[in-house]
């Protein structure tokens, strides 16, 4: 079920902890694909061929990051990663041969963190895998007073152990959410554009940036606010964009 790698001995023989990748697709043949390419890079691969295998393997393992496409037998990866979200806020990258972008928002709205339209180049997918487990694992700075608590009223970061409260209360939310949400709000005040939330967070250049902004948002108020329709903390500026409203 699972395959090593030079470089991932090497990362164990350090003393480094592995990092384990889970990659879902019922065509065999891009799974192994994957798994070379992933494996050079010195990560831990795990396989899985429906979505129900995938969520026993995320059950009994200790997995950083998850691979998956939408179609598959069994369980999809559109329920698997909503039933993932219940108890995990790994980071997904999801799969589909499918381009239109109502497919990609389908696929953020259920919460996943990034979507790559089939075909594509295994190079780009080791970029995203990279990016999103620097996001997972080394989000955000800290303060200029040595502190690394970012609080707006009721609402507070810490982001040593990248938890989010408000009211006291824990507030779950996804990498590219937590990231987003982190930038608004030590930036309390400040609006930001949707291209300069996208290339913040991506870092890349905002191509259709709009979408996928927007369904993050949304997924952060319905988490951080009482009424997501009137928002407390996290305001739309029409016309500019987004801040975090000083409190």
């Amino acid at each position: 079920m699972k395959t090593r790698g030079i470089l991932a001995d090497k990362l164990q023989i350090s003393g480094r902890k592995s990092v384990n990748i889970l990659v879902c697709d019922d065509d065999r043949e891009i799974v192994e694909a994957v798994d070379i390419y992933l494996t050079q890079e010195g990560y831990d691969v795990f396989k899985a061929y429906d979505g129900q295998q995938a969520l026993d393997i995320i059950k009994n393992n200790d997995i950083q990051l998850l691979i998956i496409d939408v179609m598959m037998p069994v369980l999809d990866g559109i329920h698997t990663v909503l039933e993932l979200r219940k108890t995990s806020s790994i980071p997904v990258i999801m799969l589909s041969a499918k381009t239109e972008d109502t497919d990609k928002i389908l696929g953020l709205n259920v919460g996943a963190d990034d979507y790559l339209p089939k075909p594509f180049n295994p190079l780009e997918l080791v970029a995203r895998v990279k990016s999103q487990l620097r996001r997972y694992t080394k989000l955000g700075t800290l303060a200029e007073d040595g502190s690394d608590i970012f609080s707006v009223g009721g609402l507070s970061i810490n982001d040593t152990d990248k938890t989010v409260t408000v009211d006291g209360e824990a507030v779950k939310l996804t990498p590219i959410e937590y990231n987003i949400l982190l930038l608004l709000v030590k930036n309390a005040g400040k609006v930001f554009s949707i291209n300069q939330i996208y290339e913040s967070i991506w870092n890349e250049d905002a191509i259709g940036a709009d979408n996928t902004v927007a369904v993050h948002i949304r997924h952060i108020r319905e988490k951080i606010e009482i009424n997501p329709k009137e928002p407390k903390y996290l305001k739309v500026v029409w016309g500019v964009g987004y801040k975090v409203e000083k409190q």
